[in-house]
């Protein structure tokens, strides 16, 4: 049992909430080393895990060195070490050059020199760099970056715990081909008990509209190419970003970050674009296991605003990488337009000196799952012509009904595709009906037609769904929760809808 004086008791907790942990007392005074068993694939918490073809793979002799980078702000001192000594000791020390520990203007005390004498002492060399002042992630990580003398870079979070074997399966990728920016499997580390839980590595990294990362799932397609080995790499149309390697020079190569890009967000996915638009490739590595806290929400202050910046690196994404297709971030996220992006003329002379490819490339060649349609008629509202009202997702979430209201002109929930598919979509949601008579519902885009099957007319106005052979109609006041109908076709007002905006664009004009 753990003997604390109370005002220590207090102490760590009140730490604790700073960092937005929601740590009991015992976890926290925990030895900040854990002694974790090499993940192995098909191994589950109710059944006995067996060797699997992780733990018997080869990797070559002569793997290049690294330096870990990891960045913090005002990290706890618990996890920061976590970190830290997870890195030291599941790390093979021919392998690990040194840690970079770059604190981004941190206040706290326990962070000062306190944490520079607690690392000197430590068996690796661990360097301490701080900025000057706020930086955020991305110039913190570009500091680090410039003093690392290990031939890889392999950036991970503060509050991480690698896995036994974690670094060998990512430096052999790159030994193979250095153009290779490789992940490991992110696995989940509770913020209140520390518990470490192995995540799937059914998932790959995607994004939605407003380009925000999202994990979906490994399609057939990629098993396939991958011939049913779930040890296999697996090529990821993005990353988080928060934890990857890749060859030093190829970082300066491929053109490091976008210095353009404040504090946090984007960065993530304007080097996925990147790396593979520019001749890389990116990968998850199921051999290689990392395990991160996920918070609630974020301790940290942002200053400007989260939403700014969020916004302002999202939009410089999208006009150097995305071509056409950043109409689909504007549409969604109209406030963009009243955000400074900045000058992107020298990420845009990078794409053209590093003869990238198009974003069509990449949603054909890289990531034709994705919900971002490769080939449309239309982008804007959907307009009703008798109620004059526009169908509007609400803020639903899938599977929940969608909805209509007053037109305001301002995409976002009234924006909605209509593809070559034949669907009808807002993000990565289809209008969908499952019997006769709806209801309506948003459901996840499968991309396979069926009860996500519509079909407009520029005769008569109809909207009709394939399937019931019904139309699209608009409620009468009161009526059905204020949500579309399906009814039989009749080619009245209540059942000719409009799509006219200013993003006529892509299959209408070939």
């Amino acid at each position: 049992m753990i003997d604390c004086p109370e005002n220590r008791s207090q102490g760590y907790h009140r730490r604790a909430g700073l960092n937005h942990l929601k740590l009991s007392l015992p976890s926290m005074m925990m030895w900040v080393q854990m002694k974790l068993k090499v993940v192995m694939l098909g191994c589950s918490s109710d059944q006995f895990c067996k060797p699997t073809r992780c733990k018997d793979k080869m990797y070559p002799t002569l793997l290049p060195t690294t330096s870990v980078v990891i960045v913090f702000h005002n990290e706890a001192w618990s996890t920061l070490l976590r970190t830290v000594w997870s890195v030291i000791n599941r790390s093979p020390r021919p392998l690990l050059q040194e840690v970079i520990l770059v604190d981004d203007a941190s206040d706290r005390a326990h962070l000062q020199q306190g944490l520079e004498d607690y690392v000197a002492e430590l068996p690796v060399k661990v360097k301490v760099l701080r900025t000057e002042k706020r930086s955020g992630l991305i110039r913190a990580r570009l500091l680090g970056a410039k003093h690392v003398e290990g031939q890889v870079i392999t950036f991970l979070d503060a509050h991480c715990e690698c896995a036994e074997g974690w670094l060998e399966p990512l430096l052999a990728r790159i030994v193979q081909n250095r153009k290779t920016v490789v992940c490991p499997i992110i696995d989940v580390i509770a913020d209140d008990t520390f518990e470490y839980i192995t995540a799937s590595d059914m998932t790959w990294g995607g994004f939605n509209w407003k380009l925000n990362f999202r994990w979906y799932r490994v399609p057939q397609r990629e098993m396939e190419r991958r011939g049913g080995d779930r040890t296999a790499p697996l090529r990821t149309p993005t990353m988080a970003g928060g934890l990857f390697a890749i060859d030093k020079d190829y970082f300066y190569e491929l053109g490091s970050y976008d210095e353009g890009m404040d504090i946090w967000g984007g960065e993530n996915l304007e080097m996925s674009f990147r790396v593979w638009q520019c001749g890389g490739i990116l990968e998850i590595i199921p051999c290689s296991h990392v395990g991160h806290v996920f918070r609630d929400k974020s301790p940290y202050t942002f200053p400007g605003g989260v939403t700014r910046i969020v916004i302002h690196n999202a939009a410089r994404v999208a006009e150097v990488w995305m071509d056409e297709w950043r109409d689909f971030y504007y549409a969604m996220n109209p406030g963009a337009h009243a955000i400074e992006v900045g000058d992107v003329s020298e990420r845009k002379a990078l794409r053209e000196r590093l003869k990238c490819k198009s974003f069509r490339w990449y949603l054909e060649n890289v990531y034709p799952e994705s919900h971002m349609p490769l080939d449309y008629y239309y982008l804007g509202e959907v307009r009703n012509v008798e109620s004059q009202n526009c169908l509007d997702t609400l803020g639903r979430k899938s599977n929940e009904n969608v909805g209509m209201g007053y037109c305001h002109n301002l995409g976002g929930n009234q924006v909605f595709a209509y593809t070559k598919r034949q669907q009808i979509m807002s993000d990565d949601n289809c209008l969908d009906a499952a019997r006769l008579d709806g209801p309506v519902k948003l459901v996840r885009c499968h991309g396979m037609g069926g009860n996500q099957a519509w079909v407009f007319s520029h005769e008569d106005g109809s909207i009709k769904h394939v399937n019931t052979d019904q139309c699209l109609e608009r409620p009468l006041p009161g009526e059905n929760k204020g949500e579309p109908l399906l009814k039989n076709c009749d080619s009245s007002r209540a059942q000719r809808w409009v799509m006219s905006s200013d993003f006529k664009w892509q299959v209408r004009t070939r």
